[in-house]
């Protein structure tokens, strides 16, 4: 027997809607990026949600293949703006190009305490998991 969460809605409508109205805390768990293999093989974590001086290797798009460290995340638009990542205008100004989150691969992170417990945290699930699992 299967159980439906009856909180999520499986209307496209519904769905669109619960995307773009998301608050930020909820934004900030959406935009999450996968872990380099290295990163991935010594925290034992796939993703984690992308912040500010993370470096990063944008893997899709025109901007494949570059890197840098994230500038800012603008939830607001989905988007993460990497530093020399840039558009030039017309008028000779430069523009940062918003990159989707689902883009880039986290190939550093930039580690503080919140973000080491967070880690400490998810690998602690995970041995719950394996020890429940055995």
């Amino acid at each position: 027997m299967t159980v439906m969460n009856k909180g999520i809605a499986s209307s496209r409508s519904k769905s669109r809607k619960a995307h773009f109205q998301a608050p930020s805390s909820e934004r900030r768990v959406r935009m999450s990026a996968t872990l380099s293999k290295e990163l991935r093989e010594k925290y034992n974590v796939r993703s984690l949600p992308l912040r500010r001086d993370d470096e990063v290797t944008i893997i899709r798009g025109s901007s494949k293949g570059r890197e840098g460290k994230i500038t800012s995340v603008y939830r607001l638009k989905y988007v993460v703006h990497v530093e020399r990542v840039v558009r030039e205008k017309s008028n000779g100004q430069s523009v940062p190009l918003g990159i989707s989150a689902s883009n880039v691969v986290i190939t550093k992170l930039h580690l503080d305490k919140d973000r080491e417990a967070l880690l400490e945290r998810i690998a602690k699930g995970r041995e719950a998991v394996k020890a429940k699992s055995a």
